[in-house]
């Protein structure tokens, strides 16, 4: 079921779904986690569960009926093989090292491989208390849980490296935050949840040894074919595959204006793989300094600053690694330094190839990036919308006649008539017209969760129990590169009173 309209399963096939689970973070040493179950929920019901990631993960999502679903997905029925835990971390929030966090609200029940050999996580959030909740209550409210189903999904199908959502439950009980909520459930499917911040938590016990059986793992998990290398030699090679994913992911994120709102360490997954959608949003308007998150009170996670932040992160995963690469402690900062200096090379390489991707350019030369920079300061100086502007131009390519439907996007219209004869002029070398548009229409979406919708979507499903609004946009969101209506509702800027300015963290 992919909240949508498909019939309900009345029938229970079995007692169990037969996840093949491989749980190989349970067998590290114990101080790596806590061992417990979820906290079983009053009354769960199946709000979405995604088939196509289910089979993905060698699981038949009608193994087993709604109702059984529903109670493993809340974790009040463990599925056989799962080893339930909650990870060990620590991270720097806003700048401020927390030394012990941890999965507060989550539960990993265990590891599976998929029907592509990769090994993926299955995590509960919203589970329940858990030795590293400190004063939370384990667990989440719907809307956060709804947010992260649609957002993560939307990365997923926009082919930005994400966690994914497997389902969304509604738990029956009430959260209690600044108001009573109804509680959820979601479960995320991850290629693994190591972060900076686990790193992190070991090292600040100065705990070496758990920082080498942790490197060795994320070696093995993600960087296999560096698991011979002589020691020294592979944790550098490490540090640079980290940062190489993170200046991808980055420059990704970056082609289609989302803005993630809470880059803490903890956040930053070894994996390259987008994660954590609390007071995430995507840009309306070009605006380099936008910041959402009500908590980001400095703009430390403002868009344009995320390459930086990026690079700080990565950073400390350096220090984590120092005893690591070498002694002296001088001769690792060399090493290390010489590893992470692969991001702002690998950083500048993907974006300016992204946007220039993003007019039209498929063989660039020089000056195409100061073309593509040129526009953008347009656009921001003007309010033009990202995602639109972009789109609207593969409509274009070739016929001027179409820039009707761009040049009200610009508080001044002669600011992209000006630029788009010169744009014009580039695209004669980039072959036929209607080869550029098709290029472009894959390149620059017509549909992203766009926030007011995904908060009109949460504020249906959460304020009059309506789910219409939500199947609907999910449906939206996992096509985004599909042509749409020019009135579509799902491809137009937030009208003055629907606008969302301020995201919150889902905690």
């Amino acid at each position: 079921m992919d909240a949508s309209a498909a019939p309900p399963l009345t029938q229970p096939r079995k007692a169990d779904p037969g996840i093949s689970f491989d749980n190989t973070y349970a067998r590290l040493p114990a101080r790596f986690y806590a061992r417990l179950p979820p906290t079983p929920v009053a009354e769960p019901t199946l709000i979405a569960l995604n088939e196509g990631l289910c089979r993905s993960l060698g699981i038949d999502p009608e193994a087993v009926d709604e109702t059984t679903w529903a109670a493993i997905l809340a974790g009040n029925r463990l599925p056989a093989g799962a080893e339930p835990l909650a990870q060990a971390y620590a991270g720097h929030q806003f700048g401020v090292f927390v030394p012990s966090l941890g999965d507060g609200r989550a539960i990993l029940l265990g590891e599976v491989v998929g029907t592509d050999g990769v090994r993926r996580d299955l995590q509960l959030k919203g589970s329940g208390r858990t030795p590293f909740s400190r004063m939370g209550d384990g667990r989440a409210p719907l809307g956060p849980v709804l947010r992260e189903f649609l957002v993560s999904e939307a990365m997923a199908a926009l082919g930005i490296p994400t966690t994914r959502s497997l389902a969304a439950v509604a738990s029956g009980e009430a959260v209690y935050r600044d108001r009573v909520l109804p509680g959820g459930v979601l479960t995320r499917v991850a290629s693994s949840h190591l972060r900076v911040g686990t790193f992190q938590y070991f090292a600040a016990r100065n705990d070496i040894e758990a920082v080498r059986l942790l490197a060795d793992y994320a070696i093995a998990r993600h960087d296999p074919d560096l698991a011979d290398m002589p020691a020294p030699e592979r944790y550098r090679a490490f540090l640079e595959r980290v940062a190489l994913r993170q200046a991808d992911l980055v420059a990704a994120w970056l082609m289609v204006g989302f803005v993630h709102g809470v880059m803490n360490t903890d956040n930053c997954a070894i994996s390259g793989e987008t994660i954590d959608f609390g007071p995430c949003a995507f840009l309306d308007a070009y605006e380099p300094g936008a910041v959402f998150s009500s908590i980001d009170h400095g703009g430390r996670y403002a868009y344009a600053n995320q390459p930086r932040i990026a690079a700080w992160n990565l950073a400390r995963l350096a220090d984590c690694l120092l005893p690591l690469l070498a002694e002296p402690q001088e001769e690792a900062i060399a090493i290390a330094e010489d590893a992470l200096a692969a991001f702002g090379e690998r950083f500048r390489t993907a974006y300016r190839a992204g946007i220039v991707r993003k007019i039209g350019i498929a063989r660039p030369r020089e000056g195409d990036a100061e073309l593509a920079a040129d526009l953008l300061a347009r656009m921001a100086e003007n309010g033009a919308d990202f995602t639109l502007t972009f789109r609207r131009l593969a409509e274009a390519v070739g016929d001027p006649a179409a820039d009707g439907a761009i040049r009200p996007l610009f508080a001044d219209p002669a600011a992209f008539d000006s630029w788009a004869e010169r744009w014009r002029a580039r695209l004669v070398e980039e072959g036929p017209a209607e080869e550029v548009a098709a290029r472009m229409k894959r390149t620059n979406p017509a549909v992203i969760p766009r926030n007011h919708l995904v908060e009109g979507a949460i504020a249906a499903a959460v304020e009059r129990g309506d789910l219409g609004p939500f199947a609907c946009l999910h449906a939206a969101l996992i096509d985004p590169y599909a042509d749409r209506t020019p009135d579509d509702r799902y491809t137009l800027p937030p009208a003055p009173h629907e606008r969302v300015t301020v995201t919150f963290c889902g905690t």
